[in-house]
């Protein structure tokens, strides 16, 4: 961002917030017609699937994470990293359990997840904006709809603790009040017109990623249908 644009933030009282969400409802709602992650949580799916899923997940983390450790101290994204929030752990802990201690020899990625890491090693660690917007997108996502997979998930699978980790988020004890804030920064975040803009736009590019990543799995749906 040149000098220019930083001296020249929107007024935070345009909503910025409401606006990605408006702005972004038709990606996000294209996502979500995934035919794999509709069989996942109706239990059509081997146990085996939902640890396909989760590896391709802790891929997309792995970058993401990493890109956090270089915006610790960046005044822009700083406000949006939090300890609390952090997945890969729990990621791992899901992971040894549905596959064994062993599962780090089954992460391959598949062609979208190589994509979408691909587009977090390129913009995601030299620009904070660019990073927030997977941020944005990864943690809301867990903390709202994530939430609900996670009492599918329950419901499917029998799941409690162990298997549903990454959706556990012990440390925030009132997840309504910190998507609340997590707005409210984005609101205040000193963005320019086009830098917003910009930020809408790698959103939208993000969760075509995220759909992608699905679509990838579901073209191998056979092998992990319940029969």
């Amino acid at each position: 961002m040149d000098m220019l644009d930083r001296q020249s933030p929107v007024d935070g009282s345009a909503g910025f917030a409401k606006r990605i969400k408006t702005e972004t409802d038709a990606a996000h709602r294209a996502t979500e017609q995934s035919r794999f992650v509709g069989d996942l949580l109706a239990g059509r799916l081997l146990e085996d699937g939902y640890a396909a899923l989760l590896t391709q997940t802790y891929l997309v983390y792995e970058a993401l994470e990493r890109a956090g450790e270089i915006h610790a101290g960046d005044a822009l994204a700083a406000p949006f990293i939090a300890p609390e929030l952090i997945r890969l752990p729990s990621l791992a802990a899901d992971l040894e359990f549905l596959r064994g201690p062993q599962w780090r020899e089954q992460v391959i990625a598949t062609p979208a997840t190589a994509r979408y890491v691909a587009r977090l090693e390129e913009v995601a660690f030299t620009s904070p904006a660019d990073f927030v917007a997977h941020h944005y997108l990864r943690y809301l996502g867990d903390l709202s709809g994530g939430q609900i997979i996670r009492r599918m998930l329950e419901r499917a699978y029998g799941y409690e603790v162990d298997g549903l980790r990454f959706y556990i988020f012990d440390q925030i004890a009132k997840p309504k009040v910190f998507k609340d804030e997590y707005r409210a920064k984005l609101d205040r975040a000193p963005l320019t017109a086009k830098e917003q803009a910009r930020f809408i736009d790698e959103v939208n590019l993000a969760y075509g990623l995220n759909g992608a990543l699905f679509a990838d799995l579901e073209a191998d749906i056979d092998r992990y249908l319940v029969k």
